[in-house]
């Protein structure tokens, strides 16, 4: 990966439309670990990417003009919830989610914690967050309940990580 033009921005809304695609490309691969019935199919329109960005601020990994990798961030009381990581397979392993995270934990400001949330057999971003020095929650189940509003097949299918901060 050439990093000279990989730039880390916040997303426009009008940049809805690249981003639920790279989020709905990057998804397809749940099917190799998740059952029929829990799968969602796109993983996320255009209406709940833009219902998503009332409480949080979606930011793009762009290579040039090509939007490559997504992630959102949004503040829950006393924690910053890094949302919605998603990077287009043909581009995966090429340290682009890093740059995301990266980004990201720069601009959390006001809170001590950092968690993440994601599926139990997805052991591509797990590896990617431990690497980051992540670290898996004691209790998942807790903390999904208390910081997020997921479905229950999502949230019982769910892991979390946690970085604490200073």
């Amino acid at each position: 990966m050439d990093d000279t033009q990989m730039v880390v921005r916040a997303l426009r809304a009008s940049e809805g439309t690249a981003a639920t695609a790279v989020i709905n490309t990057a998804a397809a691969w749940y099917a190799e670990f998740l059952p029929p019935s829990e799968l969602h199919v796109p993983e996320m329109t255009l209406a709940a990417w833009a219902e998503e960005a009332r409480r949080m601020t979606w930011y793009g990994a762009f290579d040039g003009v090509d939007l490559v990798g997504v992630m959102g961030l949004e503040y829950a009381g006393d924690a910053a919830l890094l949302r919605h990581a998603y990077v287009l397979p043909y581009r995966q392993r090429q340290g682009i989610a890093a740059m995301l995270v990266n980004h990201l934990e720069r601009e959390i400001d006001g809170v001590e914690t950092i968690i993440v949330g994601t599926y139990a057999a997805n052991y591509k971003a797990r590896a990617s967050f431990e690497k980051a020095g992540y670290q898996l929650s004691p209790d998942s189940e807790a903390v999904l309940r208390h910081y997020y509003d997921i479905p229950e097949d999502r949230l019982q299918s769910s892991v979390t990580y946690e970085k604490h901060l200073g």
